[in-house]
């Protein structure tokens, strides 16, 4: 077993949690605490029922979450939320939440290890929100067809393009998530590709009229490199075994 409050404080450290931004719904950190120790990690892209259902088939659980509990608010503890409180406390379960930290973050950043298995060089961080840069430019010396295939076997699924740019690629943005709208910034960097999760239906005629070509990779998939890194390396250091919890929204 190791100490709930010992994991904490090193993920806290780790992601930075006290210095960079966020959405007020995000509440990084640890969200719903257990009895205090730890039995095994488990990660998972959304902190929903089916997945706290999992989690806590086994007490003592830690779930790293990239969404977390508390998107909506000050709310009434009914329905699902009540149902998802329960599960926590009825098997003594602990929720910890990384958003935006975690998909900045150089080493088990959703950006950085997306770019990665792309085989992107040169990166810099780009793309402004909540007071940081969030995403990354890179080089990819490659062509739209080559590229589509590529992210398509490193989310593990169907990749959406809007062919708005030029069939040789060279330079490429990456957001993860829901991060369509940044095409524009991304043809401002000079991108003659911009990778995203998913977007609003008027990014994909905004990337025909800016002359990028836009990738869409799930919203979902693109964020599962994240947390699977963090729970490897929290089992690795603690030495506890860790899971991934699969519950794709097929978005």
């Amino acid at each position: 077993m190791s100490k709930l409050a010992e994991i904490v404080r090193h993920l806290e450290q780790l992601l930075d949690h006290a210095r960079i931004g966020d959405y007020p719904g995000a509440h990084n950190g640890l969200q719903f605490e257990n009895s205090g120790a730890v039995s095994r990690v488990v990660c998972a892209v959304d902190s929903c029922e089916a997945v706290l259902r999992a989690a806590a088939e086994v007490p003592g659980t830690l779930l790293l979450v990239h969404h977390g509990l508390l998107w909506g608010g000050a709310q009434p503890f009914t329905g699902a939320l009540r149902r998802k409180v329960q599960l926590a406390i009825a098997g003594d379960l602990a929720v910890f939440s990384s958003h935006l930290p975690l998909d900045l973050h150089p080493k088990f950043g959703n950006n950085a290890l997306l770019a990665k298995a792309l085989g992107l060089k040169k990166t810099t961080p780009a793309f402004s929100a909540k007071g940081q840069m969030i995403g990354l430019v890179g080089e990819l010396p490659t062509t739209r067809a080559a590229l589509a295939r590529k992210l398509g076997a490193a989310v593990q699924g169907s990749v959406h393009v809007a062919p708005g740019g030029p069939e040789r690629i060279r330079r490429v943005g990456i957001v993860t998530g829901g991060a369509g709208r940044e095409v524009a910034a991304a043809a401002a960097l000079g991108c003659d590709a911009f990778i995203t999760g998913e977007g609003p239906h008027d990014s994909y005629t905004l990337a025909e009229e800016l002359g990028v070509n836009l990738f869409y990779g799930g919203h979902y998939a693109t964020e599962t490199f994240g947390v699977r890194a963090l729970a490897a390396y929290v089992g690795k250091k603690y030495g506890l075994a860790s899971e991934f919890i699969d519950h794709p929204t097929g978005l």
